[in-house]
């Protein structure tokens, strides 16, 4: 698309993507109103900072849905390109397509020192122009921690569109804001900024409480599903060989596996698993860790001082289309973090059959881990309570083979499918009241 047309906010759709959807039949709100018109389908501007790998086969599901026309406009293309993750500390390149199935545009970022992070790091006026002419029915803004974010919000306001957040929080506390008077300021700022949308999708039913505790209006608020592509992953999962994957790890058939699967920053505490697997000390057993980080040579050295580096495997960063088979030859996924807003690698693990344990900090705690049937929850920095789950569940052989199929069945009703259905349902409400504006 050329940048004469993202100034003038015309766009195409991609061909097909309409043609053989089925019908629908309208769902009612409370007054027995349609929730969607039945004629031409809802305008929706998606603003994204930057290039996500896990989004872009929900943009797809969004695209395909005859009730939606969509748009993304990228403020960067931070993502898309190999680029070396400061998180990570290795080169990241990601292996599965990131714009196929749905029309997006990356709209020209002029900010001085631009970079995602920075509030002034992406600064696109173009959007204004987007907005104005786009004609869309609803603009839905994820984050509001850049420029353009707050760009995009003023010129939804100016020209009567209406305005859709989301979030993944769940709680006012975080990595960075712990202390009461920051967490007093930042619910004051939050409900303000909140207050603006006609429509806030929240990723669980803890991010639903939280907007709640905010004031917001339960009438504004949708529960959306944070999810991936269910269908990929379980198709992934299937053709796995399990005994092929082991035995390049160096790891018998029959052993049992425990996986850390995430950056090696100190919030994901990656030594509390190496503690928690070194004093539960089950026999012929195995503990995997898939990524990299600042932490891993710190990681290594302490598996020597506790004697189980021979069991101990580091796999190093593992990109997207490897990590079915990670998940579905480890038998248990342990994410330690001390804050996960959400945590999608729970998401992964169990549409692969891989039970899970998570800390009391990680979102995905709400709706996806049914305490002893498909997974566990322990206090963070816990590691007795952490060895002692190692204890219990591996004790069962059959616990694998129950609760891995327990974490699948889970996953059917938390999919994209229920996601789309809370963003037709948003773009809705927003849409009505934003046409209430513009008269």
């Amino acid at each position: 698309m050329s940048r004469e047309a993202v100034r003038r906010g015309v766009f195409a759709r991609d061909a097909g993507s309409l043609s053989d959807a089925p019908a629908t039949v309208p769902e009612l709100d409370s007054a027995g109103m349609p929730l969607q018109p039945t004629g031409s389908p809802r305008r929706l501007l998606v603003v994204a900072s930057h290039v996500v790998q896990y989004s872009s086969p929900i943009f797809q599901k969004l695209a395909q849905d005859p009730r939606l026309e969509i748009l993304v406009a990228y403020c960067s293309m931070q993502g898309a390109e190999a680029r070396v993750d400061p998180e990570f500390g290795v080169e990241v390149a990601w292996d599965t397509p990131l714009f196929e199935g749905y029309p997006w545009v990356h709209v020209p970022n002029l900010a001085p020192r631009p970079g995602v992070g920075r509030f002034f790091g992406l600064f696109n006026p173009g959007l204004w122009g987007l907005i104005r002419d786009g004609k869309f029915d609803a603009i839905l803004v994820s984050g509001y921690f850049y420029a353009s974010a707050w760009l995009a919000i003023m010129a939804a306001r100016r020209h009567g569109v209406g305005l859709i957040f989301s979030t993944d929080a769940y709680s006012l506390r975080s990595l960075k804001i712990r202390s009461a008077w920051r967490l007093w300021l930042k619910k004051f700022l939050v409900r303000g900024i909140f207050g603006l949308g006609k429509a806030i999708l929240g990723s669980s039913t803890g991010s639903v409480e939280y907007l709640k505790s905010l004031g917001i209006p339960e009438s504004r608020i949708v529960l959306a599903p944070y999810t991936v592509d269910n269908a990929w992953w379980t198709a992934r999962a299937a053709a796995v060989d399990r005994d092929e994957v082991r035995a390049r790890w160096g790891i018998p058939p029959a052993s049992r596996v425990v996986l850390f699967c995430a950056k090696l920053q100190p919030w994901k505490r990656p030594l509390d698993v190496l503690e928690g697997f070194a004093k539960a000390n089950v026999n012929d057993a195995y503990l995997v860790y898939a990524g990299d980080g600042p932490l891993r040579r710190t990681v290594e050295a302490r598996a020597v001082e506790l004697g189980v580096m021979e069991r101990t495997r580091m796999l190093g960063f593992v990109n997207q289309t490897q990590l079915p088979a990670v998940y579905g030859s480890s038998d248990l996924l342990v994410l330690p973090s001390e804050y996960d807003a959400f945590g999608l690698v729970v998401n992964e693990a169990m549409l692969c059959g891989c039970p899970v344990a998570v800390t009391e900090y990680v979102g995905a705690k709400f709706d996806l881990v049914r305490e002893g049937e498909n997974g566990f929850v322990f206090p963070c920095a816990d590691v007795g309570a952490l060895a002692s789950i190692f204890h219990s569940y591996f004790l069962n052989q059959d616990s694998r083979t129950r609760m891995g199929a327990a974490a699948r069945r889970r996953m059917e009703t938390w999919s994209p499918r229920e996601f789309v259905e809370s963003v037709v349902k948003a773009v809705e409400l927003a849409a009505r009241t934003g046409s209430r504006q513009k008269r």
